[in-house]
């Protein structure tokens, strides 16, 4: 009897086992993760044990999709409810990015050379990523608005970090339709300055570097609020004018938007701070210059890189107070060596430097020793 019932008794041991095994699995798959991310509004992030999800709630303005991403490391098991979403291998070996925003963010995790491919390589002005284009590394892709799909498939990235407008982009889809796997980044939509850096986050679980990723951040905001506070050692509050005319309409920041936020931040007062929107206002030269003809200071003015440039432009310029006192900056002038502006790359992913650049060109007087980074006051 007993030689008779052993396998029984084998069996339901396996049995009883395995599912305990299961069990504890199952909880490990189940357990509750918080969301990582602090002030971006757009990303979530959940680490687990072997494989990080990657919520992008808001890929474009006013989407209502948002893209589950998975994020797999080597021999990790990932929960069947998630295998109906995006699965990558990481760290990942290879990749395209389609935005300048995105090149600091790789270099400062250390894994720029995982770069194969950009569309307009001459818009990149890092000097670390120009030398790998100038060595052949980096391809280009083609424009955003229509990549070389040949030349993406022949390439065979792990990964293509997208951008789009709407959800209606042909030209991820065409490559998503050629079995590439596309990743949609919606940093640039985020509307405060130490949310649009947090997506430094979304490269760090890309490349398994997401304690990198965490420290580096946690320093830019220190140095970010540390800045901040400092501006808030002088009762005064310079008025500050932005923008230009660009197509007959002169642009600048609404109220609620990420540039507002760093003259808010710097201790300025902005003429349009109270203006509702997180886009840019469209307005013509006569409403800007009745509400800001004696305004203080004039930030951002296009890519201007000299006062007898914007003259020459349009000679209404020189209405302004600021332009007649000279109290005009701009980061026009700071570029890389095939002409991509070193702020629109890098300003997304350091906006505790842009902050201190603010700061010293309001209040000089509280940052004696800072020599300014992006912008540049115009002869």
């Amino acid at each position: 009897m007993k030689i008779l019932h052993y396998p029984i008794f084998l069996f339901l041991l396996l049995a009883v086992t395995g599912c305990k095994k299961q069990e504890k699995a199952h909880k490990e798959t189940t357990e509750t993760v918080e969301n990582s991310i602090v002030y971006a509004s757009g990303l979530e992030l959940y680490k687990h044990h072997g494989y990080t999800i990657i919520k992008v709630t808001n890929p474009w303005p006013n989407a209502t999709e948002s893209f589950t991403y998975v994020m797999q490391q080597k021999d990790a098991v990932v929960p069947d409810s998630l295998k109906k979403y995006t699965t990558i291998q990481v760290p990942l070996q290879s990749i395209v990015v389609t935005s300048t925003t995105h090149i600091p963010a790789m270099e400062m995790l250390g894994v720029e050379n995982t770069l194969v491919g950009y569309p307009g390589t001459d818009f990149i002005s890092s000097e670390k990523t120009r030398k790998r284009i100038d060595s052949g590394l980096v391809k280009d892709v083609g424009q955003n608005e229509g990549l070389n799909t040949e030349i993406m498939i022949d390439l065979s990235p792990d990964a293509v970090v997208g951008f789009s407008i709407s959800s209606n982009n042909k030209s991820m889809n065409t490559l998503k339709d050629s079995g590439l796997t596309v990743l949609y980044n919606g940093d640039w939509t985020e509307q405060s300055p130490l949310g649009r850096a947090e997506w430094i986050k979304f490269f760090g679980a890309l490349y398994s570097r997401e304690r990198e990723a965490n420290i580096i951040f946690k320093q830019i905001v220190k140095d970010y609020n540390d800045a901040k506070k400092i501006a808030q050692n002088t009762t005064e509050k310079p008025t500050v004018m932005a923008g230009a005319i660009f197509q007959d309409q002169w642009n600048l920041p609404q109220g609620g938007s990420w540039g507002a936020q760093f003259l808010k931040d710097a201790n300025a007062d902005y003429l349009w701070k109270d203006t509702d929107g997180t886009g840019s206002l469209s307005l013509s030269f006569e409403t800007v210059l009745d509400k800001a003809e004696n305004a203080e200071y004039w930030i951002g003015p296009n890519s201007y890189t000299s006062l007898t440039q914007m003259t020459e432009n349009n000679p209404h310029y020189g209405q302004f107070q600021s332009f007649k006192n000279k109290k005009v900056y701009s980061f026009g002038t700071k570029r890389g060596p095939t002409g991509g502006y070193v702020y629109y790359e890098l300003s997304a992913t350091r906006p505790d430097l842009v902050l201190k650049d603010l700061i010293k060109i309001f209040h000089p007087e509280l940052l004696p020793d800072y020599e300014l980074y992006f912008f540049e006051k115009l002869n």
